[in-house]
Formats: structure tokens, sequence, C-alpha cells
């Protein structure tokens, strides 16, 4: 079991420990001389990695590849890293040290999910909702991708979590906004992310598909929803069918890509909602670095790009 977890590295700290390369670049210094810049991952998180001078071997070492790494711990301007002195591709690892897990008990999730689908009233919704998830095929899939590679709920079983999360806030806001539909709108936050499936894949990680690269997980999505829908005609119309694709199209808000902008009000609460959902996920798992170092704030390497307060987040700490 690794022990050296990039979220528990404190300065000063020697490590000698496998990481997922999740991202590397060759740049010069200011002297002209060659150096890698890396962005290294394990269950627990990511961290920098910084590597002067590599020998041919490490600057050949491709992204996606689990590496052996020797150094120590170091901070610049803030940002806690690994000052490397050796890397190599890694010829023992177990790949469950290598990818991060979601918070939530699978079991408890597929359990609220099925509850979800069966508040949904309206008869062709429902059948949809039935026949997507009783694939099992596609449903063992669902269960266990994340929700995204890095940005947020980015563990097995994150996509699950972050479903339900998104749906159930749905359902908790349609008593304060009276006009939305809430079969619909429940329909799609159950459905917006199913694209994930055909967008992300398992290797060494959690990788990109080449259809997730080109198209995006958005379209991907709506395209499994037209699919089903196409199927079940006789009872659902295709007014209610484009409305549901448009609510996967349009579900990211402008600042992350839409396929489409939100033009109908389910689409909107949806698309803040699953915002919301996807940036506190974000900020949670910022915080839990520091939290285990028990320190009050973060340091500045995280996608926010600037400590942060965990000193008020002690819900966090068994999580």
């Amino acid at each position: 079991m690794k022990t050296d977890l990039a979220a528990t590295l404190t300065e000063g700290r020697r490590v000698d420990s496998v990481f997922s390369l999740r991202a590397r670049e060759l740049r010069s210094t200011r002297h002209g001389e060659a150096y890698l810049a890396l962005e290294l991952a394990d269950r627990s998180g990511t961290i920098a990695g910084v590597m002067f001078k590599p020998d041919a071997l490490a600057a050949s070492i491709p992204a996606g590849t689990v590496v052996h790494v020797l150094g120590i711990v170091t901070t610049y301007r803030g940002v806690k890293r690994i000052s490397i002195d050796d890397m190599r591709p890694a010829e023992r690892y177990d790949v469950s040290d290598l990818l991060p897990r979601s918070a939530r008990e699978r079991k408890e999730s597929v359990k609220e999910l099925r509850r979800l689908v069966e508040m949904v009233e309206d008869p062709g919704l429902s059948r949809l909702l039935r026949t997507v998830f009783g694939d099992v095929t596609f449903f063992r899939s669902f269960a266990a991708l994340p929700a995204s590679i890095v940005e947020h709920h980015a563990g097995i079983g994150g996509l699950l979590e972050h479903t339900v999360a998104v749906a159930t806030a749905c359902v908790g806001y349609q008593p304060v906004c009276p006009g939305l539909d809430r079969d619909l709108l429940l329909a799609g936050a159950l459905l917006h992310d199913v694209g994930v499936v055909d967008a992300i894949r398992l290797g060494t990680g959690f990788e990109p598909t080449v259809e997730g690269r080109m198209l995006g997980h958005a379209v991907l999505g709506e395209r499994r929803v037209n699919a089903a829908c196409a199927a079940l005609r006789d009872v659902l119309s295709v007014e209610k069918a484009a409305h549901l694709s448009h609510l996967v199209l349009s579900h990211h808000r402008s600042d992350f890509g839409y396929a489409v902008a939100p033009s109908s009000l389910e689409a909107l609460v949806l698309s803040h909602i699953d915002a919301l959902d996807r940036e506190a996920s974000a900020f949670a798992g910022a915080l839990k670095g520091a939290l285990r170092a028990e320190e009050e704030w973060t340091d500045a390497s995280n996608q926010f790009g600037r400590p942060l307060y965990a000193g008020g987040a002690s819900g966090l700490r068994t999580a």
C-alpha cells in the first residue's frame, strides 16, 4: 500500500514512491537550461513536480505513464512541489493506489439513484429512465467512472455521486420555483452526464477517449439520450425528447463551454445546480490535503489559484 500520498506530503520530506504522470512539459530556464514541469497524481490528489537537467529517459516519458519518483518536497512561490532527483517508468505498482475514490458508499448512491428514478411520474420519462439505467453494461460503467478526470468528483464512483447530488438538489429547488416541470428537470438531472460513459476510460488512470476529446461528454450524452428517446416514440413526444436533449447539451455554463446555451427554465436551473455541485466538490477536494496535514489554509496549487480556508471545514475531516 502506497504511503507517500500526494495530499499528505510536507516540505522537506523525502519521496520514494510511484505516481501517475498526469501532465508533462519540457521547458527552459532563463539561462537556457532544460527542465521538466510535471503534474503527478495518486489516489489522494495531485502535486506539482520539477526536474532540472533531466536525462534522456526522464525527458522522454509520456503523460499517462506510472512513474517511480525520487526527490524531496519543496515550496516555490507558495506552491508545494516535488523537486525530483530521478524518475523512471514504474515496474511495480497497484493501480488502486493511483485512482481516487468517491467518499460515498456506492451501494448508498445506487439506492438513492433508484429512489430518484421512481419519483418521476410521467410515463414516458419514467420508462426512458428505467431503460437507460436498466442497461447492465452501461450502468456498470456509470457507477464506476468519475464525473471528470481532474476538475470534480474525479474518483471511482464520482459520476454516480455527482448525478445523485445534482438530481437531489433539483428536487429540492422545485418547490421554490413553481413554474418548473419537476419530472422533466429530474429526468434531465439524472441523464445530464450519461455521456461520460463514452468520454472517459480506465487506463493507468482515468483518461479521455478519442470521442471524448473530439466531441465532449455533453454531445455524447445527447446522442445516447436521443437514441433512447427514438425507441420510445409511442410514449415520449418529439417535443419532450427535444427538451431532454436540450437539457443535456446546455448543462455546462458558458465558462465551461456550452454546446448550446440554456433556453428553458429547466435548463437554466440544471446548469446552475450542476455548476454549484462541480465547484463545491472541487473546493472540498482542494481542502482535504490541508485537513490531513492539520493546516488552516491550503497552498495556491489548486484549480482556484489561491489559498483556501480549511479551518471551518470540520465536516470534511472524516470524509
